[in-house]
């Protein structure tokens, strides 16, 4: 019986992770990523969390899947800075996308750039109203609804918190989450 390049596992050698694990990787966060450079990214910072971490490897498993695991939260990490990234997006101008469409209340405000160059006669707020409802229908259905009732039915968040069962704090976040994607749909119309 041959021996498995991790038959003693609780060797870290890290000078064969590149060889015998790297392709391995790379394909797990390529497909996850889609994105070649921020999967080669984390690969590598992948190798240099395992080797600043030798010494907390117990040595129970096999190193590839304790690798697989730091890569795991290193992808995770990726996903949250392009959230972060998302919700700090700005327009050309480099201004916040959502401080021209809402006002700090959160409601729409009817001097927005984008809205006023719909409001220009009928036939083009039907045009804006039905891209509205496509963007909408274009959002998580939570995200929808709550924006529907806030803003097309101009209820108030309490009545909102207590007909959705949700809190404040959640209301805000759906409603922010909402404006953004709403945002950068209607920018496409």
């Amino acid at each position: 019986m041959e021996a498995s390049p991790d038959s003693d596992s609780r060797k870290l050698d890290p000078t064969l992770w590149l060889d015998r694990y790297g392709d391995y990787l790379y394909r797990y966060a390529s497909r996850r990523l889609r994105d070649p450079e921020a999967a080669e990214e984390v690969v590598q910072e992948t190798f240099l969390a395992g080797i600043r971490a030798q010494d907390q490897y117990a040595g129970r498993g096999d190193q590839r899947a304790w690798l697989l695991g730091i890569l795991k939260r290193k992808i995770i990490d990726v996903y949250r800075g392009r959230q972060k990234r998302t919700e700090q997006s700005t327009d050309e101008t480099g201004e916040d996308i959502t401080s021209l469409l809402f006002d700090q209340r959160g409601h729409w405000k009817s001097d927005s750039r984008l809205l006023g160059c719909w409001q220009q006669n009928a036939l083009e707020q039907g045009e804006f109203w039905e891209a509205l409802h496509r963007c909408l229908a274009g959002l998580p259905q939570r995200q929808a609804d709550v924006f529907s009732l806030r803003e097309l039915e101009d209820q108030s968040s309490a009545e909102i918190c207590k007909e959705l069962n949700i809190t404040a704090s959640n209301l805000w976040v759906l409603l922010h989450r909402a404006r953004l994607g709403l945002a950068k749909c209607l920018e496409s119309y």
